[in-house]
């Protein structure tokens, strides 16, 4: 397990790098001098300098950072961020947040050309390779939570008395389920490389918007693409979760502003890096989706018009362009230095609780 959790945090910091990586090559690429390169937060352990840039290791394990001169103040000299047009600051700012999507098209073209499960019908034929039911959600206090049951699961077969129905289609489930309500059922579950039986009563009456089980299923089949069509099914995928992610943020702002329970957690670095360590016992191509998953929410967290995120610095070189001037130092650096408390506040308070529920 401790393994797994070192493979899981090294997957989110090598995101958090490959972002800053972004801003400094493009800021190579367009001449701008940057100071510092580095891997992790100081204190510093050690450092080499190559060239003009120094490349850093440093102690605290919080991801890295570039130092790109004159980026925090106006610097007079043609080599200074502050100089450069405003379209090439803008592209510098938000080359960050397309690694984020590129590493994503990068990883899903994997998986799909590795050869990955795709949600397909019940009545969907022909070649399929090993379909299967899967569990998709969970619902909170039902027979399921109880007997363990997690998202990614797959149900392989279903035992009633001594009779055993292997199932691969989604309304198997839930006929048998249906038919033989509030009797003891055995589930055969593939978890990654385990396999096991657990116990459950399906519930007679169970609440509005939930099965006799309490879960969400979808049926799935292994699905491999050839390597050049697999490039353009990773980006169709990259669009697609995009997509879904910005309607599902904008529902649960919807929510809260009406004052509607939302019934999901938000999660901190620990919390991210135990939920990244379970997927990765589902397999490599269930990981690997996953991280894609958290590369494009940091890609939309990024370019959010917050002052201390990538999207606060396009905002205010948006405002620059209207104006004709750039915003003074004196306004600009309390304001940014202001939301970067807010929100480191908010991360270590979002991490205390989620270290609260691990203990």
């Amino acid at each position: 397990m401790f393994f797994t959790i070192i493979i899981a945090f090294s997957s989110l910091i090598s995101l958090i790098v490959l972002h800053e990586f972004g801003h400094f090559i493009t800021a190579k690429r367009f001449g701008v001098k940057v100071e510092e390169f580095g891997i992790f937060f100081p204190p510093r352990l050690f450092a080499k300098k190559i060239g003009e840039t120094t490349y850093s290791f440093n102690l605290l394990p919080f991801g890295g950072f570039v130092k790109i001169y004159g980026e925090e103040k106006d610097i007079k000299d043609p080599r200074s961020f502050s100089s450069r047009p405003i379209w090439q600051r803008a592209l510098i700012v938000i080359a960050g947040v397309v690694v984020f999507w590129i590493i994503s098209v990068i990883l899903l073209s994997f998986t799909l050309w590795l050869g990955t499960s795709q949600a397909i019908s019940d009545e969907e034929e022909g070649v399929l390779i090993d379909p299967k039911v899967q569990i998709i959600a969970v619902a909170k206090d039902s027979p399921a939570e109880e007997a363990g049951f997690r998202a990614g699961d797959i149900i392989g077969t279903i035992k009633i008395g001594n009779e055993k129905f292997e199932i691969t289609k989604v309304k198997e489930l839930q006929e048998f389920t249906e038919q033989y309500k509030g009797q003891e059922v055995i589930l055969t579950i593939e978890r990654g490389k385990e396999i096991f039986e657990t116990k459950l009563v399906p519930r007679v009456s169970p609440p509005d918007g939930e099965g006799a089980i309490g879960i969400a299923l979808v049926r799935t089949s292994a699905i491999s693409y050839p390597w050049y069509f697999a490039i353009w099914k990773g980006i169709e995928a990259t669009f697609n979760l995009t997509y879904l992610t910005i309607k599902g943020w904008i529902s649960i702002l919807t929510n809260l502003i009406r004052g509607v329970p939302i019934g999901v957690s938000i999660m901190g670095p620990v919390g991210v890096v135990g939920l990244v360590a379970q997927v990765s016992q589902l397999g490599i191509v269930y990981f690997l989706q996953f991280i894609a998953v958290i590369s494009i929410n940091l890609a939309l967290l990024n370019i959010l018009p917050i002052p201390g995120l990538d999207g606060g610095k396009l905002l205010f070189l948006g405002i620059e362009k209207i104006r004709g001037k750039p915003i003074s130092e004196k306004i600009e650096q309390p304001i940014t230095i202001f939301f970067f408390i807010l929100l480191i506040a908010l991360v270590i308070f979002i991490t205390l609780r989620d270290v609260q529920r691990l203990f």
